[in-house]
């Protein structure tokens, strides 16, 4: 019993260090619906994934008209789009 009680609590704790570790926008970053905004105007039609990263920018991926999977990095100041590719 005293066994699984520690597991338990073992993988609490490393459930709460991961989120505590995840990336998050800073500050002075554009909103998550303005990199979405931005991403639908490069052609992206279907957006499956955007996430923060903390060297900067937003990083995502979705499909555009021609139906095939893109990947893209929007700076999370300015939000220029950084990078526009087809994911490999």
């Amino acid at each position: 019993m005293r066994t699984r009680n520690l597991i338990a609590l073992l993988a609490g704790s490393l459930l709460l260090a991961g989120n505590a570790l995840a990336d998050r926008p800073g500050s002075d970053w554009i909103s998550i619906e303005d990199a979405l905004s931005r991403a639908r105007a490069a052609g992206y039609t279907e957006l499956h994934k955007i996430e923060a990263d903390n060297d900067g920018y937003w990083e995502g991926e979705g499909l555009k008209q021609d139906g095939r999977l893109y990947e893209f990095r929007i700076d999370g100041k300015s939000g220029q789009m950084l990078r526009d590719q087809l994911e490999d």
